[in-house]
């Protein structure tokens, strides 16, 4: 099959997986064709895509953008659609049978996406699996239901629906969780209550592709070296490794819950037992993926061939010790944390190391990027208020 003549449509172009996600389909031929809310996303500021589009996107109202896709899908065809955030992940796993009709979803069936997206629900299949996880209450409906439990603090809180650390509290006390848990419950749904973990030691993150029979095309470890905001965030700086314990825990997890595709599970190493333990699986292709092409493994390669129908190239093996760096809040960790200047790797060195953003082949987009991050910096850092 000539690549080019298959067409794919990258949405919700203004995510940080966009800049690799696009140089990755033009190196390998696709024809691309980019959805942008903004003439400063990366999508429509990059010279990688074949087309761009520039149309409404309303991440307030999944019926309105379901609307506007639907406009865009039915004016042209595209091969192959694949989302980049949490909201057109679930937008299109949600309404899979009506856009499947005119183009190949990445995405799963709705009720293993949501298997994945509810992170009660992932906990559930770790714990019943045997897949090393923190201590999660089953039933966590009311503050009285929760103390009820005996569960030791300090615990934590986080909505079952969500990402980075928007809406997470760490509870000291029965004051702490009686000021957090109902608010919480108001603003964002039901709330998944754990056991926390010391975040003294690593975390980590396993990409992994299974092919349309389940089988493992890919499988790749990278660990959260850094995270912003510092008590528990979203990555800021990862490297690869080695980590066949991780791989086993996170393939055992996706094929118990039947997922196929690109999965990404989020993993915390335990500094009092030393196993990593599954936090939650994103079901998007995470932001700091670069790591992973970087390394080696072709996701958007193995997303397209999936799609259509064809064998799925392996990429089984990888290059160990590749760092990626995501400078606009890695700034900000080494003004915040007490640990600047012992960091390993060092904040100073950029041996073997990229950024997420900045491409020196394609750099317009980090300027188009950075504009849009000063406007969202206070609406974001208002979000993730403890």
């Amino acid at each position: 099959m000539d690549n080019k003549n298959v067409k794919v449509l990258l949405l919700e172009c203004f995510a940080r997986q966009t800049m690799v996600m696009m140089e990755f389909l033009h190196k390998d031929g696709y024809h691309l064709t980019t959805y942008n809310s903004r003439k400063t996303d990366l999508g429509y500021l990059s010279h990688y895509p074949d087309k761009k589009i520039l149309a409404p996107w309303n991440r307030e109202s999944e019926e309105e953008s379901a609307a506007e896709l639907l406009k865009v899908l039915q004016a042209d065809h595209y091969d192959v659609t694949i989302p980049l955030t949490d909201f057109s992940a679930t937008l299109l796993a949600r309404r899979k049978d009506e856009f499947s009709k005119y183009t190949h979803v990445a995405a799963n069936d709705w009720p293993v996406f949501m298997m994945a997206g509810d992170k009660l629900n992932t906990m559930t299949a770790c714990m019943d699996n045997g897949i090393p996880c923190p201590k999660t209450l089953r039933r966590a409906s009311s503050v009285e239901e929760v103390l009820a439990s005996g569960l030791s603090y300090p615990f934590i809180i986080k909505p079952r629906v969500g990402y980075g650390s928007i809406g997470f509290h760490k509870i000291e006390c029965e004051e702490d969780l009686r000021k957090h848990f109902d608010a919480n419950v108001e603003k964002f749904g039901p709330q998944v209550v754990q056991e926390y973990i010391p975040q003294t030691d690593i975390q980590y993150k396993c990409e992994v592709f299974l092919d349309r029979d389940g089988e493992v095309k890919s499988a790749h470890v990278f660990d959260k070296t850094r995270w912003y905001p510092i008590d528990g965030g979203s990555t800021c700086c990862s490297t690869s490794v080695d980590r066949p314990d991780i791989v086993e825990s996170s393939v055992k997890l996706l094929k118990a819950i039947g997922w196929r595709g690109y999965g990404d599970v989020d993993l915390i190493q335990d500094p009092r037992d030393h196993l990593a333990k599954v936090m939650e699986i994103n079901p998007r292709i995470t932001a700091s993926v670069k790591v992973c092409f970087y390394s080696g493994v072709d996701f958007a390669r193995q997303i397209v061939e999936n799609e259509t129908g064809q064998e799925v190239t392996p990429f089984m093996d990888y290059k160990k010790g590749v760092c990626l760096r995501y400078m606009h809040t890695d700034l900000l960790w080494f003004f915040e944390s007490p640990n600047r200047f012992k960091a390993k790797p060092s904040w100073f060195s950029w041996r073997h190391t990229t950024d997420q953003i900045w491409n020196p082949r394609d750099p317009l987009p980090w300027f188009g990027y950075t504009i849009q991050g000063f406007m969202k910096y206070k609406t974001e850092q208002k979000k993730r208020q403890r």
